[in-house]
C-alpha cells in the first residue's frame, strides 16, 4: 500500500514537523513518500504532483493557514482519483471534527490530536480488515453515518523514533527551516490559544534531543526553530540546552518561543555573558499589558519582570527578540492597545508583530464569542471582525497601522530616521505608524508594489505633507539608512545630489591624508584612491550627525558634516559609515 503524507507550508522555506513524525512512526510497515507544497501553489500542480505519485492513501496535515486550499486539492483529487483514502489531521481539523467532516464529503477519515499512534493503527485496518472502530481517536464515516472514535491516551515520547534524520531533506537543510520539539504540552491556559486544551508538558529525552541537533548542525542546517510553548518553564533543562547549542552551534541560528516573566536572573546572566550574536533569537508573546484583559484571559503575566527579561537581553546585544501583540482581546479598545503598543515598543525589540486575534476552534475564547459580541470570519484565518470594545473602524485603522510596522520598523530599513522621529517629532511611536498607515492608504499605496526608493520617498511626502519640522536632519538621516541598505555602492539614489565632481576630491583627498579625522576604524581600512572612488559614497549634510547619533538635542547639531559610507570592507558583506566636521564653507575640519 503506497501512503504519501502531504502539507501546503506558508512558505517554500518552512518544513513540516507533523508528517515528518507521521512517518519515522509508520515507515517500518508502509511504502510513506512526503509531498510538500505551498499555499501559493496552483490547487492542478498539487493534484497533477499527488496524482503522478499513484497512492493508496494521501494524508494531510492541516492548520488555519493551509485548510482551505488543502480543501479544494482534496475535492479534485476525489475526481480523479475516486478509490484514493483521504485522512486529515492536525489543530485545524482536530476540534469541531464532525463540523468538518459533514463540510467536505471527500475526506474519508480525520485523525484527532496526537498523530502517530492512531495513524499507523489506521493504515493497517486500511490495509486490513477495515476494522475502524477498533482505531481510538480517528474519525470515518459508516454508510452515511458519521463515528466518532473515542480519544487515544497520550503517547510516551521516547518511545517515538526521531523525525528529523530523513537522508532525504539533507540536500535542502541548509535552505529552509528546521522545525524541532523539545517537548508536548503547555503549562498555561490562555483561553485564546490551542495550546490550552492540553494540559501538562512531557519532554523528549535530552541525550535523544542534543543528538538530534548535532546531526542536523552536521549536516548543514542554518535555522533551527524551536516549537515548544515554552522553551524556558524548566529552568534546568532549557539551561542545559542553551550551554549545549552555545558550545555546539558551528554557525548555526536557534529560535525559541519564551516566557520572558519567568526567566531566571542566572539564565539571563549566563546569556548575557556567553550567548554569541545571532545564534539564538527569542520570541515573546506579550499579547496585552492591560491587567484587566489578561486576567480574563487566564493569561498570567508580570509586565515589570517581563521588561526585565528584555531590556537585560537587549543590553548584551547579542540575541534578537521578537515581540509579540494581539489587538482584539477581552475588554481591550483602541485606548487601551494604543498604551499596549506603546509599553511594549518601548522595550525596542528588533520585531514588534502586531496580530489581531483569531477565535480558533476548541478556545475558550470562540466558546464565549457572544459573551463579548465578538463578530469574526467564518472561515479560516477566523480573524475578528468586531467586538464590544473594538469597532470594525478600529480594526481597520490597526490594519494600516501594522501594515507600515512591517514596511518600517520590522524590515529595518530606516532605523536612524525612525529612532529619530519616533522620540523627536511625534506623540509616540503609535502614533506615528498610525498617522504614517492613515496617509499610505489614502494615497492607495496599499495596492501596488514598491522598490526600496518608493519607501523613502513616500516616508518624505507624509513628512513633508504634515510639514514636520527639520526635515533637513531627518533627509539627512534618510540619506544614512538608504545607503546602509545596499550591499554594493548603490548606483541611484532619490534624492538631488548636490557635491560637484571637485568637491568630491576634495573630500577624497582629505580621506587620504588625514584618515583619522573620521575615525581610528576608518584608518585601519587604509583606503586608497581608487577604493575609495570605487566602494565609498560620500554626502554632506547641513547638520552634525555625530551629535544627533548620539542622542543629543537637534539644538546641539547646529554645523555640518561630512557622511561617507564603505561597502565590500568586512566579511560579513555589510556597509560602514564614517562622519566627520566640516566647517561652514563645506571643508573637512
Amino acid at each position: 500500500m503506497k501512503v504519501v503524507l502531504s502539507t501546503l507550508n506558508a512558505k517554500y522555506i518552512h518544513t513540516s514537523l507533523a508528517i515528518r513524525c507521521l512517518k519515522a512512526f509508520s515507515e517500518k510497515d508502509f511504502d510513506i513518500e512526503l509531498a510538500e507544497f505551498t499555499i501559493k501553489d496552483p490547487v492542478m500542480n498539487i493534484v497533477s504532483d499527488l496524482f503522478q505519485r499513484k497512492p493508496d492513501v494521501i494524508g494531510f496535515s492541516c492548520y488555519i493557514w493551509n485548510i482551505e486550499e488543502t480543501i479544494k486539492v482534496v475535492d479534485i483529487l476525489k475526481k480523479v482519483m475516486p478509490e484514493v483514502k483521504i485522512v486529515l489531521g492536525g489543530p485545524e481539523v482536530s476540534y469541531d471534527t464532525e463540523y468538518w467532516m459533514k463540510r467536505v464529503s471527500n475526506i474519508d477519515f480525520i485523525v484527532i490530536g496526537e498523530g502517530e499512534e492512531t495513524f499507523h493503527h489506521l493504515l493497517q485496518e486500511i490495509e486490513g480488515a477495515g476494522k475502524y472502530h477498533f482505531v481510538y481517536g480517528v474519525a470515518y464515516r459508516k454508510g452515511e453515518e458519521l463515528i466518532m472514535m473515542p480519544g487515544r491516551p497520550k503517547l510516551d515520547l521516547n518511545e517515538l523514533p526521531s523525525p528529523y534524520r530523513f537522508v532525504e531533506d539533507v540536500p535542502e537543510l541548509a535552505k529552509r527551516v528546521v522545525y524541532f520539539e523539545t517537548s508536548r504540552g503547555c503549562p498555561f491556559s490562555c483561553q485564546f490559544c490551542l495550546s490550552s486544551i492540553e494540559v501538562g508538558v512531557r519532554y523528549f529525552d535530552i541525550e535523544r534531543t542534543k543528538s538530534d541537533i548535532l546531526y542536523l548542525i552536521d549536516q548543514g542546517a542554518k535555522l533551527i526553530k524551536f516549537v515548544d510553548r515554552t522553551f524556558n518553564i524548566k529552568r534546568d533543562y532549557a539551561m542545559e540546552m542553551f550551554e549545549f547549542l552555545i558550545a555546539n552551534h558551528n554557525g548555526c541560528t536557534f529560535q525559541f518561543e519564551i516566557t520572558a516573566d519567568i526567566m531566571r536572573p542566572e539564565v539571563l546572566d549566563y546569556l548575557a555573558e556567553h550567548a554569541p550574536p545571532g545564534v539564538f533569537r527569542f520570541e515573546i508573546g506579550v499579547q496585552s499589558t492591560n491587567d484587566p484583559t489578561n486576567e480574563l484571559v487566564k493569561r498570567r503575566q508580570n509586565f515589570t519582570k517581563l521588561s526585565r527579561t528584555v531590556t537585560k537581553i537587549k543590553e548584551s546585544g547579542n540575541i534578537d527578540q521578537h515581540l509579540d501583540l494581539i489587538a482584539g482581546l477581552p475588554l481591550e479598545d483602541y485606548d487601551t492597545f494604543r498604551k499596549t503598543f506603546n509599553d511594549v515598543f518601548a522595550l525596542g525589540p528588533e520585531e514588534l508583530q502586531l496580530g489581531f486575534l483569531k477565535m480558533l476552534r476548541g478556545t475558550g475564547l470562540r466558546i464565549d464569542a457572544d459573551k463579548y459580541q465578538y463578530t469574526y470570519m467564518d472561515h479560516a484565518p477566523y480573524e475578528i471582525l468586531s467586538s464590544d470594545k473594538l469597532s470594525f473602524e478600529d480594526i481597520v485603522r490597526l490594519k494600516r497601522l501594522e501594515d507600515v510596522l512591517e514596511k518600517y520598523w520590522n524590515a529595518h530599513r530606516m532605523d536612524y530616521t525612525l529612532n529619530y522621529l519616533l522620540y523627536n517629532e511625534f506623540q509616540s511611536p503609535f502614533d506615528f505608524f498610525q498617522e504614517f498607515g492613515n496617509y499610505w492608504e489614502a494615497q492607495g499605496w496599499q495596492k501596488i508594489g514598491h522598490q526600496l526608493e518608493d519607501l523613502f520617498t513616500h516616508l518624505q511626502a507624509f513628512l513633508m505633507d504634515r510639514q514636520t519640522p527639520r526635515m533637513d536632519v531627518v533627509l539627512g538621516l534618510m540619506k544614512l539608512d538608504y545607503f546602509l541598505n545596499h550591499k554594493y555602492k548603490p548606483r541611484k539614489i532619490w534624492w538631488d545630489f548636490t557635491m560637484n565632481k571637485d568637491q568630491m576630491s576634495s573630500h577624497i583627498r582629505h580621506a587620504i591624508q588625514q584618515p583619522e579625522d573620521f575615525s581610528t576604524e576608518f584608518v585601519d581600512l587604509k583606503l586608497n584612491d581608487k577604493e575609495l572612488h570605487k566602494h565609498t559614497v560620500m554626502e554632506e549634510l547641513p547638520f552634525r550627525l555625530d551629535k544627533i547619533l548620539a542622542g543629543e538635542p537637534v539644538t546641539a547639531s547646529e554645523g555640518r558634516s561630512l557622511l561617507l559610507v564603505a561597502y565590500q570592507q568586512n566579511e560579513q558583506q555589510k556597509p560602514v559609515f564614517f562622519t566627520t566636521a566640516l566647517s561652514p564653507e563645506g571643508a573637512a575640519m
